[in-house]
């Protein structure tokens, strides 16, 4: 293992030790902000979202002028306040609570410095570098919204890291819509008034109709409920409850047909005494880039010249915004690991120094 992996490991562990779930990710961005200064990048702030920016200016900048390149990398986490973080090192893997979803693809962002300046490569224009906020669920990309509304058609791309996945391009953006479905009643007492609707009975019945929804497999769609809450206690006639819904398609026709579905069913089960919302709480838009594109063709090369077939994907990522406005991005990963969104969650360390090789190739070919 080289230095500049060990160091790169050991910097992912101590991001990973700070809690950041989604619109919580202040602590960490700030460790992130003092460790940009500390490496002397300029223009480091932190913008009024609470994405952490920094700028790596060209070594030698040229009479032309070039328009910056972007790479991003989010902060945030799947897992609330009290997740237990303990990490685990074993010979050639580190597991733990989001160390590789994305506490590895922040510190691949100063992997990235340190290898540039390694090598002394002269990039043609400014590099800026983002750890940013709210990828993750409900987040809804804000994070990236702000950047790409600072940066827009005047960055050469952006370039989007993920600590896993490596081997794959990610040139598809997944459409998502994600819903809030919210059922009130009056409530009562549970022997006293029974036979008042519960809207605990009527959202369990309304959540049994969504998921026996036909999804279809082609073009792939998916369809989960991933919470349900309400209700005060068990011996009282639920007054509230709710769900969140996460739909997703490759066909954004099919995606708009089975959304369509979902309000249908929520509008049908309204009746006196039950109120039903279907609110849109996440918009995830689609957009792609061709795979002929030069940008997806170069994050391929870059793998290969490392020993890495590449595999082209698509995927929800915080890529999907600047493709669904004809931006020219990618997301690309750093090593491998599995279990993605679980405290079981780990990455192997031996094929780091690959990853971050391929990546400091596509940066410094990026024209």
């Amino acid at each position: 293992m080289t230095d500049l992996t060990s160091r790169l490991l050991d910097l992912a562990v101590a991001i990973q030790q700070i809690p950041a779930p989604t619109f919580h990710e202040a602590e960490r961005a700030e460790f992130v902000r003092a460790r940009f200064a500390a490496e002397g990048l300029q223009d480091v702030e932190i913008d009024s979202v609470g994405n952490v920016c920094a700028r790596l200016p060209a070594l030698r900048p040229s009479s032309t002028v070039h328009r910056p390149l972007v790479v991003s990398a989010h902060l945030d986490t799947v897992f609330p306040i009290g997740t237990d973080l303990k990490i685990f090192r074993e010979p050639g893997r580190i597991s733990g609570a989001g160390i590789g979803d994305n506490s590895l693809g922040v510190a691949g962002l100063f992997g990235l410095v340190w290898a540039l300046r390694e090598r002394t490569v002269n990039l043609p224009a400014d590099l800026w570098l983002v750890a940013n906020v709210c990828e993750e669920g409900l987040g809804d990309l804000r994070g990236m919204k702000a950047l790409v509304e600072r940066f827009g058609s005047q960055a050469r791309a952006f370039v989007v890291l993920e600590g896993m996945a490596l081997g794959s391009v990610y040139h598809r953006g997944l459409g998502v819509r994600r819903y809030r479905v919210s059922v009130r009643t009056g409530g009562g007492h549970a022997w006293i008034d029974y036979g008042q609707p519960s809207a605990v009975h009527e959202l369990t019945a309304l959540a049994a109709k969504i998921t026996a929804l036909k999804v279809p497999a082609e073009p792939r769609t998916t369809l989960n409920v991933g919470i349900i809450s309400g209700g005060t206690s068990v011996n009282t006639i639920a007054a509230e409850a709710r769900l969140e819904l996460d739909l997703r398609s490759e066909g954004p026709e099919t995606l708009e047909e089975m959304a369509r579905q979902v309000e249908a069913l929520a509008a049908a089960a309204r009746r006196e005494g039950v109120e039903i919302s279907a609110e849109v709480v996440g918009r995830r838009p689609a957009g792609e880039l061709p795979a002929s594109h030069p940008l997806v063709k170069l994050a391929q090369d870059c793998l290969r010249s490392v020993g890495i077939e590449p595999r082209l994907h698509i995927g929800s990522t915080d890529a999907n915004h600047p493709l669904s406005l004809g931006l020219p991005a990618v997301t690309v990963g750093l090593t491998t690991g599995r279990g993605a969104h679980t405290v079981h969650e780990y990455i192997n360390t031996a094929p780091l120094e690959k990853g971050v090789e391929a990546l400091v190739g596509l940066v410094s070919s990026i024209q």
